[in-house]
């Protein structure tokens, strides 16, 4: 029997999900539709029912996980709670539903211009975010440090995620963290 429609659309965002939580925490290149389909308890047959490639896919999920990035995350009055927010442990320690941008950034770059998932968008909307955050501080808006504060926040994730001690990568947070918060 064939799925209805509905069920085809909660399979198809299923899909997307699996796919966008996987490919964060392996890579896009390191996940196959084998294990996508899997791990959204699905055929690798119904794959293609679905989407015409892996890169289709890729595009869809990233551009998803970036959305819902920006959905669920709360508004910050200050730098200071954003950056201790982002710069968290455990952020740190669940790449698979954290920041895209920081645990796929150098793939996305990769990929073919229609398959990067609308992320110049979401940067272009986490400037703003950040320039609005610097008038709500009652700060002059300075787009230049808006993106170097957003810069910073992204590099942090990444050189704390990737260096093998702890200790390190603790001191990598909090100093970004002070930094951020203005008490430099």
């Amino acid at each position: 029997m064939r799925p209805t429609k509905e069920q085809s659309n909660q399979n198809r965002q299923r899909i997307i999900d699996t796919a966008g939580r996987l490919f964060r925490e392996k890579g896009i290149h390191a996940v196959g539709v084998d294990e996508v389909m899997k791990g959204a308890g699905l055929t690798h047959g119904g794959f293609y029912g679905h989407f015409k490639s892996k890169g289709d896919l890729a595009a869809e999920a990233v551009s998803h996980a970036l959305l819902e990035s920006l959905r669920s995350e709360p508004a910050y009055a200050r730098l200071g709670a954003l950056a201790k927010n982002y710069l968290s442990r455990a952020h740190r320690d669940a790449a698979d539903s954290g920041c895209t941008v920081a645990a796929l950034g150098p793939e996305i770059a990769r990929l073919p211009k229609g398959q990067r998932g609308g992320i110049t968008d979401y940067v272009r909307a986490r400037i703003e975010q950040v320039e609005q955050i610097q008038a709500q501080q009652g700060e002059t808006v300075d787009r230049g440090k808006a993106i170097a504060d957003l810069s910073s926040l992204v590099g942090a994730l990444v050189m704390a995620r990737a260096v093998d001690d702890p200790a390190l990568s603790d001191e990598i947070l909090t100093e970004t963290i002070r930094v951020l918060d203005g008490r430099r």
